[in-house]
């Protein structure tokens, strides 16, 4: 070797000295260092579905004025019988009714609040599950408890187990993908102890224009040659590293990230230019940035991504629910409904499965006045598509909506169906870490029979 090979011969280094030069192509969201490999697109059993879309609406949104409609509670208004003395965070009043109106709607007849007029137009696709049982009543360890099973921060989410079992249709695109608004990535889309690459890649949907959406997109300031120059150049580091080293599984990730990256940008601009719909198509789904998310949602189902996060913030109403929970159901109805109604249109819905909900419910019991306190032992969930009985509701609350009472959901249950409905039986997809084999449920969860179609 010349003295210029032994200094550009190291990976390590030569990844710390481009890096900061190839952080606009490569994508510092990108660049995770685990193992790289996959499971496969090997399936234990028929898919009924092929892609997911987890619409999150993190703060707890209240079954009891969405979903769940409990008529008694006006009748004992103010009063605490004995059903809700359950504990709570927080000092609560009496039970507080909802102000809004539920009506039956479709031919099924699921009652839906009027809040939700849009999406009430979609009630027989959709499939409530009113008896979901959470782990925990504060936020965060909520959130990890439906996204991971666990309410500690290091274990794999949802969209990442998804990910490495089935791998990725689309390699010009991440398998897992989070949007939401700002630049901030979700808290809840981490890979944990898998493999780097199956953590959910971030898209801020606040903008319209793939180069505000994802950051450094593109490099301007070198042509599409010159980068590809740059891509071979590591590569034959690459080359040169593991031959002398024998292999290095987690700067292998990082560099997949980075070819990943590459491709991206390519790729995800037209995918994320949303602009390339039909006038008709884009006031269908209405405006705002979740409207954005929705339809960037199904644009990446119909690219093969298996795995995309939508999260929806700010339904923690500790007061005015009756003011406040309008507006957010308002922000969501109708590009929800849209996204339902434009997969089945496309022949879509069949293989993805759209799920709805939050880390928790509310109480029926008032707290402030006219707010809500968290919820855990009881709330509504739904899902739709992806091989799943529409028209239908599953389980039960107390009558006062507090409390799971009847066919309880728990939420390794829900993980287990979900994957059962990708082809994954839970119980076999693992992962070895730390001299144990993990899975998404533990050592819990049963798939929910009575809602498959």
């Amino acid at each position: 070797m010349t003295e210029l090979q032994r200094q550009l011969c190291s990976r390590r280094q030569a990844l710390g000295s481009i890096g900061a030069g190839f952080g606009a192509l490569a994508m510092s969201d990108l660049l995770r260092t685990a193992d790289s490999s996959l499971v496969g697109a090997r399936t234990h059993f028929p898919q009924r579905a092929k892609h997911v879309i987890f619409l999150f609406m993190s703060g707890g949104p209240s079954h009891l004025d969405l979903l769940d409609p409990k008529p008694l509670i006006k009748q004992y208004a103010g009063q605490r019988p004995g059903e809700v003395q359950l504990r709570t965070e927080r000092k609560t009043g009496g039970l507080l009714p909802s102000p809004f109106r539920f009506a039956a709607r479709g031919e099924s007849g699921i009652e839906v609040s009027e809040l939700l007029p849009h999406l009430a137009g979609c009630a027989d696709d959709l499939c409530v599950l009113r008896s979901v049982v959470g782990g925990n009543p504060n936020h965060a360890p909520a959130a990890n408890w439906l996204f991971s099973g666990r309410i500690d921060q290091i274990h794999p989410s949802l969209g990442a187990w998804t990910s490495y079992g089935l791998g990725s249709e689309n390699q010009n695109l991440p398998g897992f993908v989070s949007l939401k608004k700002g630049s901030t990535a979700s808290r809840y889309v981490r890979s944990g102890y898998l493999p780097g690459r199956h953590q959910g890649t971030p898209i801020d949907v606040g903008h319209d224009s793939p180069e505000k959406m994802i950051a450094h997109l593109r490099n301007e300031s070198l042509s599409t040659e010159v980068q590809q120059k740059q891509v071979d150049f590591i590569q034959q580091l690459n080359r040169r590293y593991q031959q002398n080293a024998g292999g290095d599984a987690a700067l292998e990730a990082r560099i997949e990230a980075m070819e990943t990256a590459f491709r991206m940008q390519f790729t995800a601009g037209e995918a994320c230019d949303l602009n390339r719909e039909s006038k008709t198509i884009r006031e269908s789904y209405g405006e705002g940035w979740f409207a954005n998310g929705c339809l960037l949602a199904r644009r990446l189902v119909e690219r093969g991504v298996r795995y995309i996060h939508l999260e929806h913030s700010r339904w923690d109403h500790h007061e005015h629910i009756s003011r406040e929970i309008p507006k957010m159901a308002a922000e969501i109805d109708q590009p929800i409904a849209a996204l339902l109604r434009d997969l089945k249109q496309r022949g879509l819905l069949e293989e993805t499965l759209v799920v709805w909900g939050g880390e928790f419910g509310r109480t029926p019991v008032s707290e402030n006045g006219d707010g809500r306190d968290h919820n855990h032992y009881g709330f509504s969930m739904w899902l739709a598509g992806g091989g799943i009985r529409g028209g239908t509701t599953y389980g039960k609350t107390d009558d006062f909506g507090f409390k799971a009472v009847e066919d309880r959901v728990s939420v390794h249950d829900l993980h287990a169906t979900i994957l059962h409905q990708l082809g994954l039986d839970h119980e076999r997809l693992t992962y070895r870490y730390s001299g144990r084999d993990f899975r998404l449920t533990d050592l819990y969860g049963d798939v929910i029979g009575d809602i498959l179609a």
